[in-house]
């Protein structure tokens, strides 16, 4: 055999080895392919009993309280709300998105993206609307589980009742909002939450969803926004903390002076100041401006396309 026959051998079998070496995709899933895998799953969860959507809910009313708990643990100290302070209270956060993302528990907030998969007409509004009543209905037991469990645990008290100063604080601001401003930031906060869990439909593995999961969740609590499953554990501990003298002395040392918390109630200033218009807002920005927009670009099927037997 010729040296010119022997490097044509040569190269055909190299070429049939690298033919049969299986292939391993690695790169995160394409845009197309992750709106493709949300209405897949939105189709799931609506198939989802009533009673296993409710417990999984209630788990990620648990992880969002705990998350929240978490934030104002590691921030209480801070002289400022804002900066460094805000974007370490936003990381430490993370950790409950985590939670629910990787176990599968059911957050009324992110589960506004499957509104992607009614959209695209794989499931109804009445199949959308369950899976958002029993994940909201969920989602406030197991937070307000989590308020009955810190106040039995006392950590509260932590540095002379400190901790429990900044969530009556905390509780307090909430419950002053403008409907607008609640409204707002209601919808900021969704959109963000529901852009983490969109680039997690991008992920190849949990490391990849953590990261997706970090900077949206960050951002939304560094800037303040409004999340309708924080409020549900943050102001009740509130309601309930502002009863305490220690720490109304403490939220008196920190605000320099008596702090007026006479809209800091259950019905008027929790459930009609705070919770009604950020409830709102969160559906809008969940459903109309993450999944309304990517079914657009991505699942929608425009009128003078033809669509064959098999859609």
């Amino acid at each position: 055999m010729s040296v010119k026959d022997k490097k044509e051998v040569d190269s055909i079998s190299s070429t049939t080895q690298l033919a049969s070496t299986p292939f391993i995709d690695i790169d995160s899933y394409a845009p197309k392919m992750m709106a493709n895998r949300v209405g897949q799953v939105g189709v799931a969860k609506a198939n989802i009993g009533f009673l296993t959507t409710l417990a999984l809910s209630i788990l990620a009313g648990v992880f969002i309280a705990l998350g929240a708990q978490l934030m104002m643990m590691v921030t209480h100290t801070a002289t400022s709300s804002f900066g460094l302070n805000a974007l370490v209270g936003g990381v430490v956060f993370t950790m409950a998105l985590v939670l629910i993302v990787i176990t599968g528990a059911e957050l009324f907030t992110g589960n506004c993206l499957i509104a992607m998969s009614f959209f695209a007409g794989k499931i109804s509004s009445g199949d959308l609307s369950r899976n958002l009543i029993i994940s909201f209905i969920g989602n406030f037991i197991g937070a307000l589980s989590i308020v009955f469990w810190i106040y039995i645990s006392a950590q509260w008290t932590a540095h002379n009742h400190l901790l429990g100063a900044k969530i009556v604080i905390a509780a307090n601001d909430k419950v002053n909002l403008s409907f607008g401003v609640a409204f707002a930031r209601g919808v900021l906060c969704n959109s963000l939450v529901c852009l983490g869990i969109w680039l997690c439909y991008s992920a190849r593995n949990n490391l990849d969803k953590v990261l997706s999961l970090l900077w949206p969740i960050s951002c939304l609590i560094a800037c303040g926004f409004e999340h309708c499953v924080v409020n549900m554990w943050l102001i009740p501990m509130g309601l309930i903390l502002k009863g305490n003298r220690f720490v109304m002395e403490a939220v008196e040392r920190v605000n320099g002076g008596p702090l007026d918390i006479s809209n800091l109630t259950c019905a008027k200033g929790f459930l009609i100041h705070n919770l009604f218009p950020v409830v709102l807002g969160n559906l809008f920005g969940g459903i109309v401006l993450v999944a309304g927009v990517y079914w657009f670009v991505f699942l929608r099927i425009p009128k003078n396309k033809k669509v064959g037997p098999n859609g």
